[in-house]
This record gives structure tokens, C-alpha cells and sequence, in this order.
């Protein structure tokens, strides 16, 4: 395999933000600090910092976070000497103000995120990012559950905005490898801007479906130590750099120390082993959003249901991201209709 562009790859490390979901949003300044000196010493491109939701998403809803996100990004801009800290903005959870604080305290890349269908809503964001001299993306989340010509469509927006890249984030972990060629492969036709991947690995793809990303044009791809991300986790950092490696594709990442720090710093945060569990399995299956596993399983102690039912059901609903709260609205139904039934 060749990598079907001139410009190198960039890797961006999640497990401190999509793994903000496992860690039910608290995580401790030394974790932090320790993860992000690590992965910095690593030569690691771009290390994500905020909220599982992103820029403010510290809620009731969607739940509180330990650490002011804020003092996160802070403690991890001072642990970097040669990585890039980014952090991720939903519009309508994060705001320009929050955008404009993490710029003051030293992110350098915002990933600006809509649900795949929205973008028109990434705008001020995206602008507002162009004015302060960050890096900006456009992150096009769910794209597995809308058709090739509605990403292009959404994501030449994003282009017009000001967007220097867009993603194809499979937020589901629901594309398999060949869905995901025809929509990397659509995005480099049709944009004069970089496109990246985002993968969750509910269906076991993740590592397969960032190489299939990689050849077909994409210079920004995403991964999570330990797989510490939301469901069954993001590409597995350590393991996609160690099959480059293999394959000749140089990112100037050192394995070594990746390993090292996976085995050493990220391991012994993990509330539990990531592996690919039913309630994960049944996310990538139905195409649900990952985050909504740890919200489920809650759910269905509460009602005494099993998740993947909850899970199942938001599946139908065609749940987006931010919509937690719709969660408890399905599990008291579906509680009240198995009462009804008995």
C-alpha cells in the first residue's frame, strides 16, 4: 500500500478526549500531565484535550467532568514540547467563549463537529477559529448514516467556511472497509482541502478501515492508546503505527516509546479492559453513536433492561450525538411497554 498524497501524515491522539467517556469525564490533572509528557516525548503529532462532547460539555446531561476542562488543557499545554494540544467543539454544546479561552491558554487545532447532515451550523466556529490563527477542521460526525453525495455536499460547506481539513468520522464504529474507500474517496475528488478519518472500532475495523482511509488520500487520521475511547475505542494507536512501520509509511512517531507509554502510563488509568463487548458490538451493528454505551448501560440498571435493547432502539430512533438525553426518554418506554406485555 501507498499513500495516495504528498503531504505527510498527521495523527491526532484522542484516548484524552473520546477516552474521556470511558473515564466517565474524570480524569486528574497528573493523568493528564503524565499521558501528554508521554505521548509529547513520543513525537506525537496533535493531542486532543477536552470534554468527551467537547468544549463545554462538562454537564448534567452529559456528564460532569472531575477537572474544569480548562486547567486540562492548560496542564496539558504545559507538559508539550514539541506536540500540538487540539481540542474538539460541538456547536451548540461549546461556544465561541470556550473557543477563545482553550486559544488563550494554548490549543492549536479545533475540530469543529456536526452531526454529518449539519454542517451549515459549524460557520461562526470555523470562522471565529480562522480569526484567532488556529488550525481548524471540519469533523463530520455519524458519516456512516447518510449517503456519499450528502458528506460531499456538507463537507464542501465546511470547506467554504474556512475548514483547512473535514473528517469522515465513523462515530458508530459502523463503516466497513469498503464504505469507507468510496467516502475517502469521494471527499479527495471533490475538495482542495486536506480529509482526514476518524474510526471507532465497535465492528473490530478500525486499524482496516485507517489503512483503507490512508490509501485512498487521507493525511489526518486519528487513534487512542490502549484503544481508550468511546464503545470499544478508536484505531489502537500503538498497533496502526507499529503495521505503518511495517508497511514503509513513516510518521516520525517512535513505537517504542508509544508502546511503552501504553503499557506504562495509559494502562493503569483503564477502568476496566477495552475489548469489544456486546454493548459495544451492538453500537457498531446498529450504528449508534459510541458514546452512548456508558449511558445505556446506567439505563438499563436503572430500569433493569438490558443495554443492548436501550441501544438497539436509539438505533431505530436514528439518534445523533448530543442526544443523551434521549436515552432515559427510550428506556422508560421501553420499561413501561415490557410492563404492560407481562
Amino acid at each position: 500500500m501507498k499513500q495516495n498524497s504528498s503531504l505527510p501524515l498527521k495523527f491526532t491522539e484522542v484516548c484524552l478526549r473520546d477516552g474521556s467517556h470511558v473515564m466517565a469525564h474524570q480524569f486528574t490533572e497528573k493523568q493528564v500531565y503524565d499521558a501528554v509528557k508521554a505521548l509529547d516525548e513520543a513525537g506525537m503529532h496533535y493531542i486532543e484535550v477536552s470534554h468527551g462532547d467537547g468544549l463545554g460539555g462538562s454537564t448534567l446531561q452529559y456528564g460532569r467532568s472531575l477537572v474544569d476542562e480548562m486547567k486540562l488543557i492548560e496542564t496539558a499545554v504545559g507538559a508539550c514540547r514539541q506536540s500540538k494540544v487540539a481540542v474538539l467543539l460541538l456547536p451548540g454544546i461549546g461556544t465561541v467563549s470556550e473557543l477563545k479561552k482553550a486559544h488563550e491558554l494554548g490549543a492549536g487545532l479545533v475540530r469543529v463537529a456536526t452531526h454529518v447532515t449539519e454542517a451549515d451550523v459549524s460557520a461562526q466556529h470555523i470562522h471565529m477559529a480562522r480569526e484567532l490563527g488556529m488550525e481548524v477542521m471540519g469533523f463530520l460526525m455519524m458519516a456512516h448514516s447518510a449517503p456519499v453525495e450528502k458528506l460531499v455536499e456538507q463537507a464542501k460547506l465546511m470547506q467554504s467556511y474556512g475548514a483547512q481539513g473535514v473528517y469522515v468520522t465513523d462515530s458508530a464504529g459502523a463503516l466497513l472497509p469498503h464504505e469507507v474507500k468510496e467516502r475517502i474517496s469521494a471527499l479527495r475528488k471533490s475538495l482542495d482541502i486536506e480529509v482526514g478519518f476518524h474510526a471507532h472500532n465497535n465492528l473490530s475495523v478500525a486499524v482496516a478501515n485507517t489503512l483503507v482511509a490512508i490509501e485512498e488520500g487521507a493525511t489526518r487520521v486519528d487513534g487512542s492508546v490502549r484503544c481508550l475511547g468511546a464503545g470499544a475505542g478508536n484505531t489502537q494507536t500503538e498497533v496502526l503505527l507499529a503495521v505503518l512501520d511495517r508497511m514503509g509509511i513513516e510518521t516520525g512517531i517512535d513505537l517504542y516509546k508509544m508502546m511503552d507509554l501504553a503499557e506504562d502510563v495509559i494502562g493503569p488509568m483503564l477502568p476496566g479492559s477495552q475489548e469489544i463487548r456486546k454493548g459495544s458490538l451492538a453500537m457498531g451493528y446498529t450504528g449508534v453513536y459510541s458514546s452512548f454505551l456508558l449511558h445505556a448501560e446506567r439505563a438499563g440498571k436503572r430500569f433493569g433492561l438490558d443495554p443492548r435493547d436501550i441501544l438497539i432502539e436509539l438505533g431505530k430512533r436514528k439518534a445523533v450525538g448530543g442526544q443523551e438525553d434521549l436515552i432515559i426518554e427510550v428506556a422508560a418506554e421501553l420499561a413501561q411497554k415490557a410492563k404492560l406485555e407481562v
